[in-house]
């Protein structure tokens, strides 16, 4: 991580020495010096950064990346110190301000002169380095093995080891190759890529393999090619290599020559050997996104049925290999528990499990994730351990430092740890930060990318944001299947994300060796000065206990730690850039909170604060103010003076599951919020004390989210003027004042062009009419609108529509979901339509719908024919159903079975939860097998 500290402190020093020439006075040309040495290395850096954590690396080059980032580090504590001391005068009067004024002339003076002598001894640092690389010759090859001794690397390549597995050793796999078998040799003749993608360790070339080895396939194709392409493959070298193949596949032999040819040669007679026969070749573990782009190219599209098999750990591979609507995508998945249960016993029992070590099993099993590679490593090694509960436990508490140890472990530290090389400098910081997350953490995708931004490891690109490229980033590291998606919004955003556990070790001891982070749980209880940040998980300790006197700790998160004492850290910790307290029992914020100038990120949580010091003003710095459950119910006006300010988070939600009802709480801003221009994200702000505030908002023309409560009817005008002023608004949340309070929002002349995600809270005497024109909206809620009319006449032409939910929305009899409606919806929830007694959904309507969630309807009549229509259905809910309309659904009984028995999860909520299934076994009296419907 040099390159990333390097770069941090250039970024630093440029506009120091702009700014700062005279205030530096004799040190500024040694300032310029430092500038001028590191952008010498930078250039250089990334490469050297990616081979420094290689294993088969000189000794000396990795000393001198590990000395480069301490020095960067130094660098940055010098400027930072010196910042914080000139940003942070005392603020007195008349006389008295003179003598502080005199006073803090001296004390400048001083710390200039301290600062100097700092400046000169790292200058001489830095020109040692410079000569060291030059010495050894670290910058004019970074070559491994350069600078001493090196490190031995693994002297085989382990993925080889899935070509040769015996069949008797595979589970879990025999559907899937079934069904890649049918694609290899039934259906189109036109030539078709079939890419089967998934992490490192989920067994895409064991299943690749297997495919390919299979008797079917031998006679179906004229020639056929395996091929391992990896992550340094050379494409001459692979041509050559793909063409013998080809002839051999036939015992014919090779062309003479074919050593000596050029890469245009071995294209030209690959591809005219090709061009009358029906081949399949496999390109095992293809890292490059512009590899089909290119390979395409030697494999012609001759109408016979040739098959081309692509496995990668790259999402954004696998879509630049299907080109047409034959290609297929073939997602691998991890073992299921049963699966991973069967594999597990099959290396580690000649018998079954003993029964005290079952939970034990069971345990390292969850660990593995279902990855194969895993379980059958770590089977192998139980395998050979003493079948004690002692020994085990022992392994389980330690299986991250196994990893790197044990050499029957080696497999998975090398095959994980590919994808994590693979990686551009950029996204290596990105990926090591979830190191600061607790383990079986579910991470929220929203703080991620805005603690990265915090960090500095996001830069601008013209024309997109630092929110759009951080999760831009967010999205390139699920691709490359190192972060998994843990929860998608309704319109298909990414909402929480986590990393596998044996990737979460392989980030933890990566973050430790790199000084990049270190992570504190309930037993630690010391700390090393040398990491930039600090986790802390569920410590009794105080953490400025821990940390001794004197720190340059940029980050500290804290998770579930109670003893805390904010006034201490705010003193001890001055250079913080990032503070993160989540789930603590911190219940006030001190003054002294103020002198933390280079705050860019605070986070308070789920904590019992319920002020802010009006000291906040100072954090000039300040990027994000996270006050999301707390007690906070006033913003000072102090906070209208930080300019950077990028996200003010506020808002608190009261939901009463039982009821669908929501309350949404927000806090009291001050007049003067108009000047946080940089203000992205604005949630969530009272708007029933006084119109200034609401007309302020009006001038925040960069805002993507708003979210406004306790609106009055006559503030709604005031309130549309500003949002038509907002073109990038991309979420809107409006609660009115109470319950009688009408939502009045016909206003808005112009409505936010890319706005994607609206709910309304309140009454509404009819839908406002500039919904209609919303192309990019992609989500609607609205909670207690008690329209009188069917909102779904108007919303079902949204052309994006994915989500909507109706919650005591309408007090219709009747609602029609047409044939050319809800095209692109796939979320559907009716709540507490009380008046609602027929429901028509014609066929055509509703064709992408994964979800229906529907009741209580008190009124209802009768179960609507047209969910037979509903062919994409996954799950139907029922909420308080009458019980005569349930049991009117009992499997092949029931008068409306029929109509649901395509829909594979049917769900009965009321007094308890009951399946479709579960109904088959009541034996009642009385149900009809038939009736006229009501409903069409």
């Amino acid at each position: 991580m040099a390159e990333i500290a390097v770069n941090i402190v250039i970024d630093k020093l440029l506009p120091l020495l702009d700014q700062e020439a005279r205030l530096l006075g004799g040190v500024h040309t040694q300032v310029e010096d430092i500038k001028t040495e590191l952008l010498y290395i930078q250039a250089f850096l990334k490469d050297a950064d990616a081979k420094g954590e290689k294993a088969d690396v000189s000794q000396g080059l990795k000393t001198w990346i590990q000395d480069l980032r301490e020095t960067a580090y130094s660098i940055e504590d010098v400027i930072d110190e010196y910042l914080l001391h000139l940003g942070n005068p005392s603020r007195r009067h008349r006389f008295i301000g003179f003598l502080c004024k005199v006073g803090r002339l001296i004390k400048k003076l001083k710390r200039r002169h301290e600062v100097a002598s700092k400046i000169r001894d790292i200058q001489k640092k830095v020109v040692k380095l410079k000569e060291t690389s030059s010495t050894y010759g670290f910058i004019s090859s970074v070559q491994p093995g350069s600078g001493g001794s090196s490190t031995s690397a693994p002297w085989h390549d382990p993925r080889v080891i899935s070509l040769f597995i015996d069949e008797a050793e595979i589970v879990g796999i025999e559907s899937q190759k079934i069904e890649l078998t049918s694609r290899l040799v039934e259906g189109t003749r036109e030539r078709t890529v079939i890419s089967v993608v998934g992490m490192g360790g989920l067994g895409k070339t064991t299943l690749a393999n297997k495919v390919y080895d299979k008797k079917e396939l031998v006679g179906h194709f004229d020639c056929s090619a395996w091929i391992t392409v990896s992550q340094s493959f050379k494409m001459e070298e692979l041509l050559r290599n793909m063409s013998m193949k080809f002839y051999q596949s036939r015992k014919e032999p090779v062309p003479e020559g074919i050593n000596s040819m050029d890469e245009s040669s071995l294209m030209t007679i690959t591809r005219q050997y090709l061009q009358d026969k029906r081949y399949v070749v496999v390109f095992d573990d293809v890292w490059k996104l512009d590899f089909w782009g290119f390979i395409k190219y030697v494999l012609p599209e001759n109408k016979k049925g040739s098959r081309i098999i692509i496995t990668t750990r790259n999402d954004e591979v696998a879509s630049c290999c299907k080109e047409s609507s034959f290609d297929y995508i073939h997602k691998l998945q991890p073992l299921p528990p049963k699966s991973s249960w069967e594999l597990f016993c099959k290396k580690v029992f000649q018998g079954g499990c003993p029964p005290e070590l079952e939970k034990l099993s069971h345990d390292i099993i969850r660990r593995c994730g279902g990855l194969p590679l895993a379980i059958v490593a770590i089977g192998g090694l139980l395998s050979r351990k003493e079948k004690l509960v002692s020994e085990w436990q022992k392994f389980n508490d330690t299986i991250g430092c196994e990893l790197q140890s044990n050499s029957h472990l080696e497999s998975i530290n090398t095959i994980l740890s590919l994808s994590y090389h693979d990686l551009p400098y950029y996204l290596k910081s990105c990926f090591l930060y979830l190191a600061i997350f607790p383990e079986d953490y579910t991470i929220r995708c929203g703080p991620l990318t805005r603690l990265w931004i915090a960090e500095g490891f996001v830069k601008t690109k013209r024309g997109v944001t630092l929110e759009e490229v951080a999760e831009e980033f967010l999205t390139e590291l699920i691709q490359r299947s190192l972060v998994l998606v843990s929860e998608v919004f309704a319109d298909g955003k990414i909402r929480h994300c986590h990393v596998h556990d044996l990737m979460r070790e392989i980030i933890l001891t990566k973050a430790e060796e790199l000084s990049f982070c270190c992570v504190m749980g309930e037993e630690t209880s010391s700390f090393d000065g040398r990491f930039r940040r600090l986790s802390v998980h569920n410590s009794p300790n105080n953490v400025a206990n821990i940390t001794g006197k004197k720190s340059y700790i940029r980050s500290i998160f804290l998770y579930d730690s109670q003893t805390f004492f904010l006034g201490t850290l705010a003193s001890r910790f001055n250079l913080l850039k990032v503070l993160d307290i989540d789930d603590s029992g911190l219940d006030s914020v001190p003054e002294n909170l103020g002198n933390l100038l280079h705050l860019r990120y605070l986070s308070l949580r789920n904590t019992k604060v319920r002020m802010l010091p009006r000291s906040i003003g100072k954090l000039q710095n300040l990027q994000t103010l996270d006050l999301r459950y707390t007690l906070v119910e006033d913003l000072p006006v102090e906070i209208n003076r930080l300019k950077k300010l990028r996200n003010i988070l506020a808002q608190n939600y009261d939901v009463d599951r039982d009821l669908d009802t929501v309350c949404v709480k927000g806090v009291q801003v001050k007049e003067g919020i108009g000047c946080l221009e940089e203000l992205q994200k604005l949630s969530c702000v009272e708007a029933n004390h006084g119109v200034g505030v609401i007309k302020e908002l009006g001038k925040l023309r960069q805002l993507r989210k708003l979210s406004i409560t306790k609106l009055t009817r006559e503030n709604g005008k005031h309130l549309c003027a500003s949002i038509t002023n907002m073109n990038r608004l991309e979420s809107l949340l409006i609660s009115s004042l109470g319950e009688d309070e009408i939502l009045d929002l016909q206003y808005i002349s112009y409505p936010p062009p890319c706005l994607s995600r609206l709910k309304l809270i309140g009454p509404l005497e009819k839908l406002p009419d500039w919904i209609s024109g919303l192309q990019y909206l992609s989500s609607v809620s609205l909670y207690d609108s008690n329209l009188m009319n069917d909102p779904v006449q108007v919303l079902q032409a949204l052309p994006s529509l994915q989500h909507l939910g109706l919650f005591r929305a309408s007090v219709v009899e009747q609602m029609c979901f047409e044939a050319t409606g809800f095209q692109k919806l796939k979320h559907l929830v009716l709540r507490y339509l009380m008046g609602l007694k027929r429901v028509k959904i014609e066929k055509g309507a509703l064709p992408l719908l994964e979800v229906l969630s529907v009741g209580p309807f008190p009124q209802l009549e009768e179960l609507p024919p047209g969910i037979r229509h509903l062919t994409g259905l996954t799950s139907l809910e029922f909420i308080d159903l009458q019980e005569e309309l349930k049991l009117s659904m009992i499997p092949s009984r029931g008068r409306n079975y029929k109509i649901v028995e395509h829909i594979p999860n049917v769900l009965f909520y009321g007094n308890e939860t009951q399946s479709l299934r579960e109904l088959s076994d009541y034996k009642g009296m009385g149900i009809g097998v038939s009736s006229s419907p009501q409903w069409q």
